[in-house]
């Protein structure tokens, strides 16, 4: 299996009583924190199915957001590169996964610049190349800084954009493995997915491009049945985990946890 799909950490968080005052583009309601937990447990259980090993952190109730865990760093073999989220309410969030990642990593590397801002939403781990979507969150600084700070990792970094109006690159997509990617249409069309494979979300499931290839499954959101059947008449084994509470503050499968190999 391609080390862009192979893990054998991951790290998640536990949402907290605050998620209500989380961040959304659109109000569609409040999370339903009950509801919410069991989609978590269902989540971590995936991916423990898998033989990784899990850390669950406890809830931070500061930080609204906090269950989002993928937005604060960049998990690569070599090391571990601590975001600037670009919404401000977040900053902390990077912060506090640090000590987390120092117990795993030797080497913890942070973008640092004034202006620079990036969110882990954003990146796209590909075999050869790690795609950064500019988007409202992640600025051409801190593309720039992070293509600096992995350079002598041997990890090239490719500026793409995000759609408008699309909060995250992986709003829009997912890797499904070396050579395919699982897109919408107006991602696709830009041209950022030249030599893949690209499977296409069915209309009116946009919100199910963002979905997770972990070790032998693909994470996907609940309800969403054409897309579904596209991913598994193509050979993928897909694990529906529920969606909607997350959903209601713009989170994703990817969203919910980092997943990593330390070397």
């Amino acid at each position: 299996m391609p080390r862009s799909c192979s893990f054998s950490h991951a790290i998640s968080r536990k949402p907290a009583q605050s998620i209500i005052r989380g961040l959304r583009a659109v109000d569609t309601g409040n999370p339903d924190l009950a509801l919410m937990e069991e989609h978590h447990s269902a989540y971590i259980a995936a991916l423990r199915s898998t033989g990784a090993e899990v850390t669950v952190l406890e809830a931070l109730d500061a930080y609204p957001d906090s269950v989002f865990v993928e937005d604060t760093a960049l998990c690569l073999p070599e090391g571990a590169v601590i975001m600037r989220p670009g919404a401000p309410s977040r900053l902390g969030e990077a912060a506090e996964m640090e000590p987390h990642l120092r117990a795993l990593y030797s080497e913890i590397r942070r973008i640092e610049g004034e202006d620079s801002f990036i969110e882990g939403g954003d990146i796209l781990m590909g075999e050869t190349e790690i795609l950064v979507g500019r988007s409202a969150r992640t600025n051409e600084a801190g593309i720039a800084e992070l293509a600096r700070l992995v350079a002598d990792w041997g990890q090239v970094v490719r500026e793409v954009h995000t759609p408008p109006g699309v909060l995250h690159f992986k709003t829009d997509c997912s890797l499904m493995d070396a050579e395919t990617v699982l897109a919408t249409d107006r991602l696709a069309a830009s041209g950022c997915f030249t030599g893949y494979k690209v499977i296409a979300v069915a209309e009116g499931e946009e919100a199910s491009a963002n979905a997770i290839r972990f070790n032998g499954i693909v994470l996907f959101p609940a309800g969403f049945p054409k897309t579904r059947d596209r991913l598994v008449a193509a050979g993928y084994e897909v694990v529906e985990i529920g969606n909607s509470e997350c959903q209601k503050i713009d989170g994703g499968m990817s969203c919910l946890s980092l997943r990593f190999t330390p070397r």
